[in-house]
């Protein structure tokens, strides 16, 4: 499966974002789906995934309560709302796929497929 992130840009603290990530090739709907982050000079960060059907999803503690994940198994799109935005929210953002089985993946290397990246600046 191919992927395409999209949406980043700079916002102001306190503000929002939707990040989205088009897929294509292999049926979406047969993939989990995941959200990373990576700052400079930092390690890839997970931020959240969301299942094959949609009804459930998963949150790193540091964004839980202000992203949102959701998808659309038509448009093949998995996006991210990001609501409330800090200065330490700036990285570059990453979509995921991964067709392993059950329970959440977090790490990185359980993924295989992944976008270019989309950079996110938030400014104090």
């Amino acid at each position: 499966v191919q992927l395409q992130a999209s949406g980043g840009g700079l916002v102001q603290a306190g503000g929002s974002l939707r990040l989205s990530c088009t897929t294509s090739g292999r049926t979406f709907s047969d993939y989990r789906m995941g959200w990373f982050r990576q700052a400079p000079g930092r390690e890839r960060e997970f931020v959240g995934a969301i299942n094959r059907s949609g009804g459930d999803t998963y949150y790193s503690g540091s964004v839980k309560g202000g992203f949102t994940i959701f998808r659309d198994n038509v448009k093949n799109t998995v996006y991210l709302q990001m609501s409330n935005l800090k200065p330490e929210d700036t990285a570059v953002y990453y979509c995921a796929a991964t067709l392993n089985g059950s329970g959440w993946k977090t790490r990185p290397n359980e993924y295989c497929c992944w976008g270019q990246g989309t950079q996110v600046t938030v400014s104090s």
